[in-house]
């Protein structure tokens, strides 16, 4: 193994920005050991492997207890550290002066930044499929692809120690294989310790099983103890029970459609970057209380497709393209478009960065905007109120959005997505970053929107097991 010595911690006490405490920490990590931590949204998985990645010192402080045997070389790939790289990027725009548009850091920089085998990491540029995006600006990668490129950063630093939080979400099945299978190569040579929700995602070389709850390390289990391991598992997949989605805004309802016309029609749909054809000559029409399931390996252009129909992609214009009773570049404005639309995206996750209320996060989805600066009506707060009460949120109503985990700022999203029953419910990957019981939430969630007679939805994932009763149209990429 490249790092021999046993990792300890010891009564560790953590705070983190005075927003999020780990609590008395006993955890030994052992070198023939590769852990997964687990719980749920908000108990402090991603905390707990970011001090394996050195965070003590570094942005939270050390109240008591100990943490010994820290490796120096650690590969981190995480959601937060994917999105501070992208903040970088998105801050040199905001340096530019004088007309001049900064094109970004190219995906060959920031792959070769701190790489220490670079044998290794032309190989998984190959198998990652990536050779064609090393020009290419880090910031105009789609969301799968530059979570590959934080994977390779991390496996070819040569590290002590492999931390890697939700590494397969995001990445399509082919993809997610092969990545499996690499790991598996380095059972003999790194530990690994991996935050993962999914059961069905543990790797089979998988030792032990960490489970953290309301920031405490509350059970230590053996894989290969079967009924700890089996009373976990139970533990996890815990489900809500009468779920109920509650009701629209009557009052402030938005306008009705045509019952006679498509919500979308896509003519002969063309996009592409320079000469480069993503998508060639589609034609897709989505009708009123029609459901469907979209698919397609990371790049195919998924998400380019959905800002099509959202109008926030700019060969929008140049399409012939029918949405919700208006032909595009008719004189109509966005907000007329989006009025009729809900959507939760990891993007949409990354441009909300406010730090208003959880409540005023929900009601922000009646007005299709980030943040709140409109006066909400009570009709509007009792609803959101009623999603808190769902969600387990209730006595959370005033805390602020910013300072919550990725996974309860997801449901929070897809509840602001929901919240006036829209006519077209869009959700990229909706279940990214989600534990298992909240997973199997927003999943029944989804069922019941399917089941009723108002909304259409169009759902993207990457995960077959994942599939929403009531979908039964599909179009792959």
């Amino acid at each position: 193994m490249t790092h021999c010595s046993p990792i300890r911690l010891e009564n560790l006490t953590v705070n983190f920005d005075d927003r999020f405490q780990l609590t008395d920490i006993n955890w030994q990590i052992d070198p023939l050991q590769h852990w997964v931590i687990t719980g749920a949204n908000g108990a402090g998985k991603s905390a707990l492997a970011a001090i394996l990645a050195g965070v003590i010192n570094n942005g939270a402080e050390c109240l008591s207890g100990t943490a010994e045997g820290l490796p120096v070389r650690v590969g981190l790939v995480s959601f937060e550290a994917q999105a501070e790289l992208i903040d970088v990027e998105r801050k040199k725009d905001d340096a530019d002066i004088m007309d001049v548009i900064s094109e970004g850091t190219p995906v060959r920089e920031i792959l070769y930044e701190d790489c220490q085998d670079t044998e290794l990491a032309g190989q998984l540029i190959e198998k990652f499929g990536l050779e064609a995006l090393l020009d290419r600006s880090f910031r105009k990668l789609s969301t799968g692809e530059s979570r590959k490129v934080m994977l390779i950063r991390a496996l070819a630093s040569r590290p002590d120690l492999l931390v890697l939080d939700e590494p397969f979400d995001g990445l399509d099945v082919k993809t997610l294989e092969m990545l499996q299978q690499h790991l598996a190569t380095l059972i003999d040579t790194v530990p690994m310790v991996m935050v993962l929700n999914r059961f069905d995602e543990f790797p089979d070389f998988i030792t032990d099983i960490a489970y953290v709850e309301k920031g405490r390390l509350q059970h230590q289990v053996r894989r290969d103890d079967a009924k700890a391991y089996g009373e976990l598992y139970k533990l996890l997949h815990l489900k809500t029970t009468d779920l109920s989605i509650p009701a629209v805004d009557l009052e402030n309802a938005i306008p009705s459609l045509d019952p006679d016309q498509p919500l979308v029609r896509l003519n002969n749909i063309t996009i592409k970057y320079d000469e480069k054809k993503v998508i060639s000559d589609l034609n897709w029409t989505i009708n009123a209380n029609q459901h469907w399931q979209l698919s397609g390996p990371n790049g195919s252009g998924k998400t380019a497709l959905l800002s099509l129909i959202t109008g926030d992609h700019p060969q929008c214009y140049v399409n012939d393209i029918f949405v919700f009773g208006f032909k595009r570049g008719s004189g109509e404005s966005i907000w007329q478009i989006k009025q009729f639309i809900g959507y939760v995206s990891t993007a949409l996750q990354w441009e909300y960065r406010v730090g208003t209320s959880i409540r005023n996060v929900i009601i922000s989805g009646f007005y299709d905007s980030i943040g709140l600066y409109s006066k909400s009506t009570d009709k509007q707060k009792s609803i959101a109120d009623q999603w808190l009460a769902l969600l387990g949120m209730s006595g959370r109503a005033d805390q602020p959005f910013n300072k919550l985990s990725y996974g309860d700022q997801r449901l929070l999203l897809i509840a602001r997505a929901m919240v006036k029953h829209p006519p077209l419910l869009i959700l990229d990957e909706p279940c990214l970053g989600l534990d298992d019981m909240n997973r199997q939430l927003v999943l029944a969630l989804i069922e019941k929107i399917c089941a009723g007679s108002e909304t259409s939805v169009i759902y993207v994932n990457h995960h077959p097991e994942d599939q929403i009763s009531g979908i039964e149209n599909y179009l792959a990429l």
